[in-house]
């Protein structure tokens, strides 16, 4: 897993960096040796948000992964635990009320999943302008946040 020091990440980005809401199965191919191309592309973006410090997550996603991350690799609970720890640095979106309810709205208007759309919500409280994630559709604008397939795109292109 990543073992990367915590660093600072605040929201305000200097000379209008856009911040990146990275979704659960991104973090998962980053760490799955199933598909070594997807992995090589998952590990490529991560580690450039690590180094431009740009990354975020929700709580909701750290759920997801440790969950998926120990699913396929039981062995492997204390390197999920460590990945989770580190990802600790990129100030998670907490679930809260004024949350959920922009999840419901955004449910409701792009006819997205319950769990999908509390990502877009999350990312839009992190003041994020992609979300990456092979789940959406790429290129698709929803509530002003842009879909990005990290498998199609490369960092570059977006940081």
């Amino acid at each position: 897993m990543t073992g990367h020091a915590l660093a600072d990440t605040s929201t305000a980005r200097p000379g209008g960096e856009s911040l990146i809401f990275v979704d659960s199965n991104v973090l998962l191919y980053a760490v799955d040796e199933v598909d070594p191309e997807k992995q090589r592309l998952a590990r490529n973006w991560r580690a450039e948000l690590w180094k431009n410090r740009r990354g975020r997550v929700s709580f909701q996603v750290l759920g997801e992964f440790y969950v998926n991350a120990v699913r396929k690799q039981p062995a492997a609970r204390d390197e999920a635990r460590a990945e989770v720890r580190d990802l600790l640095a990129w100030n998670p979106v907490v679930t809260d009320t004024a949350l959920l309810e922009r999840g419901w709205k955004l449910q409701d208007r792009y006819r997205l999943s319950y769990w999908d759309a509390l990502i877009v919500a999350a990312a839009k409280a992190a003041s994020c302008r992609y979300l990456l994630t092979e789940d959406l559709q790429a290129g698709q604008q929803l509530d002003g946040i842009e879909v990005v397939n990290p498998f199609l795109r490369s960092p570059e292109s977006a940081l």
